[in-house]
């Protein structure tokens, strides 16, 4: 049995201008230590997806399908439940260290936080797991500033507390939700490094979302492409990168900087701009900005179709979009 099994996700936030599908039928697997990756452009629905697992989405939020954790249906259970779960046996490392923390407590205390209320630890023992969590993560000098609070701490630091708080419990699945933003590259890949070495040591799941692919590339076993809310590509990290057969998916490759490239020369570009979540389309949510859309584009949802080692894909037109990457080889 998967450790985490999402069928048919769907998600429907209520807006100023009406309802808007953010997750449009989304499904996905995650194995016991397996690590995913969600990619995509802001706005695509990758943060509300790994919400609704955690059981943060707004009130007025409707969510339906499946969201079976460890057997456990998820959907639909009340908050009582969903706490007893949450920080538990499902950490999340949130994407703001400058805010993901409380400033007027403690590290200690906001670190500690979960053991207490999980474990059911005195605030002695709670102290004395904190400081062996924050020297894991390698803040220096962690037993003089367990009471200091997180404004006394640099922006990496703050994610490493924030790493050593999803950590705390000794979680499932570990959810990373850009875990890098606004950290400088050398702490970015000291983050990135801290993650997959604890992922490793203590057989956690991961779910990954950033909008680095390099990242993706050297972080995770497979990936999901996500547009408009639906996933448009999913499969193995290695075959995604090597076929590319979605067009949305080819466009976000296409957009990087190449190493070594003449000065002056322009990045490609994705024409048109992401629609708003009501604005999207019945059929394909990428029709319009695609160079290959036709009529039924915007009329039907493609089904996905599996080229090869679970490589999947969402598009009725690969063959024409194949036969001109032959033509263009």
């Amino acid at each position: 049995m998967p450790l985490l099994e999402v069928q048919d996700l769907h998600v429907t936030l209520q807006t100023q201008r009406g309802p808007a599908e953010a997750v449009r039928g989304i499904g996905f697997t995650l194995e016991r230590g397996e690590t995913l990756g969600i990619v995509g452009e802001s706005g695509c629905g990758k943060s509300i997806t790994v919400q609704s697992l955690m059981g943060l989405l707004p009130s007025t939020a409707k969510v339906s399908g499946s969201i079976r954790f460890d057997g456990t249906e998820l959907v639909g259970r009340d908050e009582k439940a969903m706490c007893q779960i949450r920080g538990n046996r499902i950490g999340m490392i949130f994407q703001e260290p400058m805010t993901a923390l409380n400033p007027v407590h403690t590290i200690a205390r906001q670190v500690g936080e979960p053991l207490r209320l999980h474990r059911g630890l005195s605030g002695a023992q709670a102290r004395k797991e904190v400081l062996a969590l924050l020297d894991r993560v390698g803040i220096p000098d962690a037993a003089s500033r367990l009471d200091a609070y997180p404004h006394q701490f640099s922006g990496g630091q703050r994610q490493r507390i924030g790493i050593a708080m999803a950590l705390a419990c000794g979680p499932d699945l570990l959810i990373a939700d850009e875990p890098t933003t606004a950290l400088d590259v050398t702490i970015q890949k000291q983050i990135l490094e801290l993650i997959q070495g604890l992922v490793a040591e203590r057989g956690m799941a991961l779910i990954l979302i950033s909008h680095d692919l390099g990242v993706i590339a050297q972080s995770v076993s497979k990936m999901l492409v996500m547009y408009g809310g639906s996933v448009v590509e999913s499969g193995p990290t290695e075959t995604v990168f090597a076929e590319r057969a979605h067009p949305y998916t080819q466009g976000l490759f296409a957009a990087r900087p190449a190493l070594g490239a003449p000065r002056g020369i322009r990045l490609a570009t994705i024409r048109g701009s992401v629609p708003e979540l009501v604005d999207l389309p019945p059929g394909c949510p990428f029709a319009g900005r695609c160079k290959y859309t036709v009529d039924a584009c915007h009329a039907i949802r493609p089904p996905p179709t599996i080229l090869r080692h679970e490589h999947a894909v969402r598009c009725i037109r690969l063959e024409e979009i194949a036969a001109e990457g032959a033509l263009a080889a």
